[in-house]
């Protein structure tokens, strides 16, 4: 038995210490109304997570606003009114220390950090808007519910005064005249419509920016429930006053009295409340998830025909009644205007499926999960050439939906981000460089022939997309000092003659140029053997030449750095260190890069414990001491070592023969036997391939 039931029923003597227990700050009949809820919280763990405290809080508003609606039903006006006062001197205790928080904030940023930086601005400036908008939307149905508790009796002693001229005035003055009730409702209504036009106009193409930047590396766009919440408080809102004026249609049928302003007014109010429900519910159908391919997820909107394919799509106002109302089709480029020479695709798969609630969040979500693209051939003599090659062609899956429903009908739709479609894996770099450039430069979600004249970026925009290519595969971004050594690499000397950074598409993702496909390999290289190495902050990678021996000069010898090969287009890493001669000048020194099929036979950690080059009198020994700066060796890769009991030592021993004997071809010369030389390398070559 519930806790509540078993303290209702003790005897009366014990249940005056109950009564004791419950005053004006939290009220008897709150526990009652919600003691399943509140005994199935671990108070506990929410008194010292301050996350969870939060959540519970919202949480506990939530079953107000239900227990609240329940009573509306029952229409008692006595109980509606304790639980909103209530409700109401929670989010003044609320409001109240998040205004004192703010201000101690404000002062304590001022007192110890006067320099703040103008992201930091912009993010605090962020959320101030955002709570300013919560707080029209609280204001909102705060209204539109004491709205709702006066028109009802309003209605009734206003026909009495008409009639009977007798009544109380104290009574009266309690009660609103009819052209107060219209004058609330029309401010209800001037409420909605305000924060409406915020969310259409402001909110929601904000959020499909953030999710741009999410699509392709950027911050994760975790924003939407929250606009989901503000969507369906207004069509709630609109809902209420809908439903108000129809209550009031029905008194004015059994009262009726000369100069009715409600009479008067009521099909204006009617026809304003359903546009503005009606142009909400049209703009709330959204692609939550952008299509994308399970088997590439950092990949989206870059799709392999033949191969499947997921997408899924929210509606932003949850209305239980809406719940299995709405069956959404998906179709591919259409209403698009024709595109002279562009390729056609067909969706094969379930093509629709109908929206639900979901239980995790209470989303109103429909997913398609098995879906997939097959080209429509072109019949006749040879293949028809489009303008664009494939790669750069960009195409869209639209979503139409209908909604019918006491009386409405209402078309929907949406529209996913543009995607380009590829007949090979091999196509996928190129693919994805063309989803960047269209992310970094624009929102307009039908510019499909966008690379027929693709404008140039700025060096500012570029770096930090690329930065986010590497924070979204691993735990670090690119610094300053990378990004400056592949400004070099892209520019070089046009950078001088192009002081603004503009970069044009042909100098990134265009075969001629392919430094996105450098990039692309390099990516490739860490993810599958150099992960940990890079997140560990082990690897510079993007050091020119030049750099690194700036670097490594004035260092100890034996002082190394790890670098990205320049010249290899397939990904690969080499080291450079530094020796000092018989005059103590610094002498650099290289190896030969390395690429994943060296990397998948010998880990790189092995490679630096177990290289070897000649030294004096012929004696092999591994100049390699310390990671730049300064560190150890082994401190730095120890813990990577392979291990003899991981059966790795013969492969790593072969290795170090196979080094050791190119160091003595390199130090030889023409007077040494080669021949009996190549013949160990290619013999220990074959069985590491083996």
């Amino acid at each position: 038995m519930a806790q509540w039931c078993q303290l209702k029923l003790v005897d009366p003597k014990y249940q005056e210490q109950v009564h004791q227990l419950y005053d004006y700050s939290f009220p008897m009949d709150i526990r009652q109304y919600l003691s399943k809820w509140i005994e199935s919280i671990d108070w506990d763990n929410v008194a010292v997570d301050e996350s969870l405290a939060t959540v519970r809080f919202h949480d506990l508003l939530a079953q107000l606003d239900d227990q609240h609606s329940r009573f509306v039903l029952q229409k008692d006006l006595l109980r509606q009114h304790n639980i909103r006062k209530f409700k109401g001197k929670l989010q003044m205790i609320h409001n109240c220390i998040l205004e004192r928080l703010h201000a101690l904030t404000v002062e304590l940023n001022e007192q110890y950090f006067p320099l703040q930086t103008d992201r930091e601005n912009t993010q605090t400036s962020m959320v101030l808007e955002k709570q300013k908008l919560d707080n029209k939307v609280k204001d909102m149905k705060n209204k539109v519910q004491v709205s709702y508790d006066f028109h009802h009796i309003t209605y009734v002693d206003c026909f009495l005064v008409e009639q009977f001229h007798q009544v109380n005035k104290n009574y009266v003055c309690c009660c609103l005249p009819p052209q107060e009730v219209v004058g609330q409702l029309a401010e209800v209504l001037n409420m909605a419509e305000a924060v409406q036009s915020d969310l259409i106009s402001e909110e929601l193409p904000e959020w499909k920016k953030r999710q741009q930047r999410s699509c392709i590396g950027g911050p994760p766009n975790t924003c939407l429930d929250q606009l989901q919440n503000w969507f369906t408080a207004v069509a709630e809102s609109l809902q209420q006053v809908r439903q108000q004026l129809k209550e009031l249609q029905e008194l004015e049928q059994k009262y009726t009295y000369d100069n009715d302003p409600i009479k008067q007014q009521k099909g204006f109010l009617e026809g304003r409340a359903l546009a503005l429900f009606q142009n909400l519910l049209e703009h709330s159908l959204v692609v939550e998830r952008q299509p994308c391919m399970p088997t590439h997820p950092q990949r989206p909107l870059v799709l392999q025909t033949k191969m499947r394919f997921t997408v899924k799509l929210r509606f932003l106002v949850t209305l239980q009644e809406f719940n299995y109302q709405l069956k959404v089709k998906a179709l591919f480029d259409n209403d698009v205007t024709e595109k002279k020479g562009f390729r056609k695709f067909n969706i094969l798969g379930t093509n629709t499926k109908v929206m639900n609630m979901e239980e995790s969040n209470g989303s109103l979500a429909a997913e398609f999960s098995h879906l997939k693209l097959l080209e429509q051939r072109v019949t006749g003599k040879g293949k028809k050439e489009g303008p664009l090659i494939v790669t750069e062609e960009l195409h869209c899956i639209c979503f139409e939906s209908e909604l019918r429903q006491s009386g409405l009908e209402i078309k929907l739709g949406t529209i996913s981000l543009p995607i380009v479609v590829i007949s090979n894996s091999s196509q996928l770099p190129s693919g994805w460089a063309s989803i960047l450039w269209y992310n970094m430069l624009t929102s307009e979600p039908q510019n499909l022939e966008f690379f027929l004249s693709p404008p140039t970026v700025s060096w500012g925009q570029l770096s930090e997309v690329l930065s986010w290519q590497f924070s979204s595969v691993t735990k670090r971004g690119l610094n300053d000092e990378q990004l400056g050594m592949l400004t070099d690499k892209l520019l070089g000397q046009k950078a001088q003659r192009n002081p603004e950074g503009l970069i044009p598409w042909t100098m990134f993702g265009a075969k001629r140029f392919p430094f996105w496909l450098w990039i692309e390999a390099i990516l490739d290289l860490i993810k599958r053997h150099l992960l940990t190495l890079w997140n560990d902050g082990c690897i510079l990678g993007f050091v020119s030449k030049e750099r690194a021996k700036a670097m490594l000069t004035g260092k100890c010898p034996g002082t190394f750095l790890l670098r990205f090969s320049e010249s290899s287009r397939d990904g690969a890493i080499t080291f450079t260190w530094v020796e000092h001669d018989l005059y103590d000048k610094p002498v650099f020194h290289a190896v030969a890069p390395y690429t994943k099929k060296e990397l998948s036979a010998v880990s790189l950690p092995d490679i630096i414990r177990t290289y070897k080059v000649m030294a004096a009198e012929n004696i092999p020994e591994n100049p390699l001491c310390f990671l730049y700066p300064d560190i150890p060796k082994d401190k730095s890769f120890g813990k990577y070592y392979t291990r003899a009991s991981e059966g790795k030592q013969p492969v790593t021993f072969l290795f170090q023969i196979i080094s050791y004997l190119q160091e003595v071809l390199k130090i030889a010369g023409p007077s040494y036997d080669h021949n009996k030389t190549i013949l160990y390398v290619s013999f220990i070559d074959i069985v590491l391939d083996s």
